[in-house]
């Protein structure tokens, strides 16, 4: 739901262990000294010289290798059958509704798939899912028109008015693939998709078939270290999609870095917007807050340049080619279709 195009802006990285080189190269240095004078060969000596050089070199190729490059997974674990909350692009079914949940980097990430769950009618076949959307927005005041009033009880944690342009991917333009899955019946306890308004309560349980729904994107979504929302939007040839809550607080996902808050799901429709309601605080009431059911993987890039700055790109592929050892390999691993791809991401990347 774009008005205008702005741009971009759990981990963990396992540093590679010098010592273990030191180890292997102590090791073969007492192993020749033990052969020098037990057979006084100054051939055997020179073997295992070589020996060790060998080790060292192979103890340097390994830390070289991407087995120590940064994996990125964030999950907000599974449906807990609270909520089911509309999630549709515009077209035949109504109004363009979008509900998003927030996620957290704490490195430079590159984000190359992510999986949803939804409630989709009972009889409606995964073959009847014929479109995904997803979008990324900064919080509230980021990409905000400060200047109006708004129309809702806070926009304090909220997502942004607009969407960060560069990461908005769409099956319908081939940006994003997508496949889905047939898991279960499923009920949830309490459905929003029309009433959104404050203290509307909800419209009540409501029960059909909980799916996955496995993304790939095409371009994989380069982000800087910081708070986002996720907004996934899928259309059905018949019926509603209604994306499924999860725990708050999160038990079995992914939990957020100190002093940062898991902040809660919000919802709009084409007639709210720009603005956003709380789905727990705001419409449910009753103290209630809502997690949504994701998760997305990709890798970390530790060392990548700052968005802004003039060395932005030039660091970044360096840390990269180094990350991965090459930048064909960067963009092979990173999910890139080729390396002028992977230049573009890094471009949209370091735009300020």
């Amino acid at each position: 739901m774009a008005q205008f195009e702005n741009s971009n802006d759990e981990v963990f990285m396992q540093d590679p262990k010098p010592e273990y080189g030191e180890f292997i190269v102590k090791a073969n240095r007492r192993s020749e000294v033990k052969a020098s004078k037990n057979n006084g060969s100054r051939s055997n000596a020179a073997r295992l010289r070589v020996s060790v050089m060998a080790a060292m070199l192979s103890v340097g190729t390994l830390l070289t290798t991407p087995a120590w490059a940064g994996t990125f997974f964030f999950s907000t674990g599974n449906p807990d059958g609270k909520l089911g909350a509309l999630s549709r692009p515009a077209g035949s079914q109504g109004l363009e509704t979008e509900t998003a949940d927030d996620f957290f980097l704490t490195q430079a990430t590159v984000v190359s798939g992510a999986t949803i769950h939804g409630l989709i009618p009972s009889g409606t076949t995964i073959s009847g899912i014929t479109r995904v959307e997803v979008e990324i927005y900064h919080i509230f005041p980021l990409d905000s028109d400060l200047a109006r009033s708004a129309n809702v009880p806070t926009r304090q944690n909220s997502p942004s008015d607009v969407e960060i342009g560069a990461a908005t991917h769409d099956s319908s333009n081939g940006s994003l693939s997508f496949i889905a899955t047939d898991i279960s019946p499923f009920t949830v306890q309490s459905t929003v998709i029309n009433g959104i308004k404050p203290a509307t309560h909800g419209e009540g349980p409501s029960s059909g078939e909980q799916v996955e729904i496995d993304i790939t994107f095409s371009a994989p979504i380069f982000l800087p270290a910081g708070h986002y929302f996720f907004r996934p939007e899928v259309q059905l040839n018949n019926g509603n999609f209604l994306f499924l809550s999860a725990p708050k607080p999160i038990t079995s996902g992914t939990s957020f870095p100190a002093g940062t808050n898991d902040l809660q799901a919000w919802i709009r429709n084409a007639s709210l917007a720009p603005d956003w309601l709380r789905i727990g605080a705001d419409i449910i009431g009753g103290g209630n807050a809502f997690n949504m059911t994701f998760s997305l993987t990709g890798n970390t890039i530790p060392d990548a340049g700052t968005p802004g700055q003039a060395n932005c790109h030039g660091q970044t592929i360096s840390a990269m080619a180094e990350e991965f050892t090459g930048i064909d390999a960067s963009a092979s691993t990173l999910g890139y279709s080729s390396v002028d791809a992977l230049q573009d991401g890094v471009t949209a990347f370091c735009k300020p």
